[in-house]
């Protein structure tokens, strides 16, 4: 059997579990079980789990429903468990290097004991110095192994579940588990230090806490407070059942009824029910207060007071002082010119239009991408929905007739986004849009990242220059309600690149549903509108932007390359979104300027093959099943430079060229469509095609649209099951 046995729970931290994973596999000793508890064997932290699973035998996975909670994840882990010891480990969490050698060498010099505490550091999730709340608790215990009695101040109460090793035969034969609901370390933590008779300490930093930006979820309001007097009260029941002396009843009671009161002074945490919660508080108080017990001095010793007499109005009295926070929209940037202030707050003030819906793409640049797909698919799905999408002055012209717009910073753009229920969005509204109570926010996202995004750019500093304060992007990420993903891939990088308390919705991106519905005809009809002479091969060529080079610059002569590779083949040429307003870029007949057209999603289904650098239009493209080829003359600066997630050149979507020799090649010679090309494309579309199955649209609308539940939304459609959109070189040998 192992030394030890670690629970790790993994729920809505599938992009942080490596991060606690690692911290465990590359551990000094070695001697120790994993067990990572999953929702559901198709979860994402499943996917994660099951690569490590995969390489390392330590690794285990159960799983445990997400309506069991924590309390419920720990304990299946802890069933599962068979280690001489066991910790819990949160998912977003990690393991100090060497801390499993240190815990193995403490208690094999302390001899067997049932819990050995430790200390931990609380390391914030953006600057600051960590901290270490437990060396404090742990100072003045005795040297060695020890009984709960010489260290009344250890009750386990104000340590959580993850600061302590427990011997696993001690929680099997007192029967302990996590009690369930919230605030369950108080329930477990309490009991365990009550029925231990040996305990023992290391005073060293064992666990590295990862504070989360939205902080932690206990703090949020809402009805789970009341359930810390549960838990308040299941300890003191057990210690009253011990007959628990009242040296070590008085730090028990005083440090769980600081709990209390902390949340009782906090009215925010209590949006109802304030006044039930302290006379429950208070009865509590009166039937467990220790024989003999004094209050400390102070403020804090009124309070004590108020609560024992149950004097409420006293109570919020003497808390009410300076406790109105600012509004959080006042910290933005408002609307420029005060008459426009002055219209938006007063739109802000009449009601809501439950069927408006706003959508915007690529910062008002028109019609296009998931926003207008979502929107396509809405007006067949939910008809009785209005939309209005925000442009720019210069993208009005490209605006579907039938499709109702604003012009971004005119009164009509303040007012529809101050009155919709609804707002959709493929990068963010401006900062001084206010998230409206009720109101529903969709960031679509608009690629699967490749280059490190929003909060992970921050160690970057020609990408973060560019970017902008992260806090006012992140104040942004607050307002999102669902964030969209085609893959877990995405799923795991957005967790890391936006942080917030956003749902995660893995439905595929709307734009994508194209590459599995357009026919033949489709294809034929968009080759047509782009000039691609019949009987010729099209080749997209799309290279990504370099954020440290200033204006569109290919790193390929075009004109040389289509002298390379022989007449049977043209290029489209689509530089990024960026430099789609600039001149055109033409080289002759065999080179097509689609930088302009409205629609990527057109260009790729004209495409016999795709022809990139590091644009994620690779990740789209990849749907359709056609050759890819990456033509990475620069990849050692990029990814430097801009950070990537991945190396794509280990995991490429096809064939890989560094120079334009390479590269004119690889078409000369047919390896561009080779066996081994289809292989690693194959390799590369179940990674990061998992989602996107031609439905994706359907199920944003009556998910977020329709408010219909996520069990009644369509699943997704196995990858092998999809028939991809023809590509017109194949039509053409048939």
């Amino acid at each position: 059997m192992p030394r030890f046995s670690i629970v790790v729970p993994s729920h809505g931290v599938a992009g942080r579990l490596p991060l606690a994973l690692d911290s465990v596999l590359a551990q000094s000793f070695g001697d120790f079980e994993v067990i990572t508890v999953c929702d559901a064997p198709d979860a994402p932290a499943a996917d994660v789990a099951a690569g490590y699973a995969g390489r390392d035998s330590r690794v285990t996975t159960v799983h445990s429903p997400p309506s069991d909670g924590l309390a419920g994840a720990r304990n299946t882990g802890l069933r599962a468990a068979a280690g001489d010891h066991v910790l819990f480990l949160d998912g977003d969490d990690e393991l100090a290097p060497g801390a499993l050698a240190e815990l193995a060498a403490r208690l094999e010099a302390v001899g067997e004991t049932d819990v050995l505490y430790f200390e931990y550091e609380r390391t914030p999730w953006w600057e600051g110095r960590p901290a270490n709340p437990a060396a404090a608790a742990l100072a003045g215990t005795p040297a060695g192994a020890f009984s709960p009695d010489r260290a009344p101040q250890l009750t386990g109460v104000t340590l959580p579940a993850w600061s302590a090793a427990y011997r696993r035969a001690f929680l099997v034969e007192e029967e302990l588990t996590f009690p369930r609901g919230h605030f369950t370390d108080i329930g477990f933590g309490g009991p365990a230090a009550l029925r231990a008779e040996r305990v023992a300490v290391l005073r060293t930093v064992v666990v590295r806490h990862h504070l989360r930006r939205q902080g932690n979820r206990l703090n949020l309001p809402g009805e789970h407070h009341t359930e810390l007097l549960d838990q308040c009260e299941l300890v003191l029941t057990r210690a009253a059942e011990r007959g628990v002396p009242a040296e070590r009843l008085g730090p028990l009671f005083e440090q769980l009824f600081a709990a209390v009161l902390r949340t009782a002074a906090h009215p925010a945490r209590l949006p109802a029910g304030r006044r039930a919660f302290f006379r429950r508080a208070g009865l509590l108080y009166r039937r467990h207060r220790p024989a003999g017990y004094r209050a400390p001095g102070g403020s804090l010793g009124v309070q004590h007071r108020l609560l024992a007499s149950g004097s409420y109005a006293a109570f919020r009295a003497l808390r009410a002082a300076n406790r109105r926070a600012a509004r959080a929209a006042a910290l933005l940037p408002r609307p420029r010119g005060l008459r426009t202030r002055l219209r938006y707050a007063a739109e802000l003030r009449l009601p809501m239009d439950e069927n408006l819906v706003v959508y915007c793409a690529y910062w008002g640049r028109g019609y296009a991408c998931n926003p207008a797909a979502i929107h396509a698919k809405a007006r067949e799905l939910a008809p009785h929905l209005r939309a209005v999408f925000l442009v720019e002055p210069d993208a009005v012209g490209s605006m579907p007739q039938d499709v109702e717009y604003a012009v971004i910073g005119s009164r009509r753009y303040w007012q529809v986004l101050a009155r919709a229920k609804y707002l959709v969005n493929n990068a963010n509204f401006a900062d001084a849009v206010v998230k409206r109570p009720g109101s529903v926010h969709l960031q679509t996202q608009h690629g699967t990242p490749l280059k490190k995004m929003g909060a992970d750019q921050s160690t970057y500093p020609v990408v973060a220059a560019a970017t902008g304060s992260i806090g006012r992007l992140l104040a942004r990420v607050d307002r999102w309600d669902y964030n969209l993903t085609s893959n877990r891939h995405s799923t795991q990088m957005w967790e890391s690149a936006f942080p917030g308390a956003h749902e995660t919705l893995e439905y595929g991106y709307p734009r994508n549903d194209v590459y599995c519905t357009a026919s033949a005809e489709d294809v034929a009809r968009v080759r047509k509108e782009l000039g691609v002479p019949e009987g010729r091969k099209a080749l997209l060529y799309a290279p990504t932007h370099r954020d440290y080079a200033t204006g569109f610059a290919s790193g390929l002569d075009l004109a040389e390359f289509c002298e390379a590779i022989g007449d049977e083949y043209v290029v489209l040429l689509r530089a990024h979104y960026f430099y789609d307003r600039g001149p055109g870029r033409r080289g002759g007949g065999r080179i097509i300027d689609v930088t302009g057209h409205r629609s990527s999603e057109d260009v790729c289904l004209a495409a016999d093959a795709l022809i990139t650098d590091y644009s994620s239009i690779m990740f789209d493209y990849a749907n359709l099943d056609r050759p890819i080829v990456v033509y990475a003359d620069d990849w050692d600066v990029y990814r430097e430079t801009r950070g990537v997630y991945f190396d794509l050149m280990e995991s490429p979507p096809g064939r890989v060229a560094r120079t334009p020799a390479e590269l004119a090649a690889l078409f000369r010679d047919g390896t561009w469509a080779d066996e081994r090309a289809a292989a690693l494309r194959a390799a590369f579309r179940e990674r990061f095609c998992q989602f996107d199955d031609g439905r994706a649209a359907e199920r944003v609308v009556r998910r977020v649209l329709l408010g219909e539940p996520p069990e009644s939304i369509p699943p997704v459609i196995p990858l092998a099951q999809r028939v991809p959109a023809p590509a017109a070189a194949t039509l053409v040998r048939s």
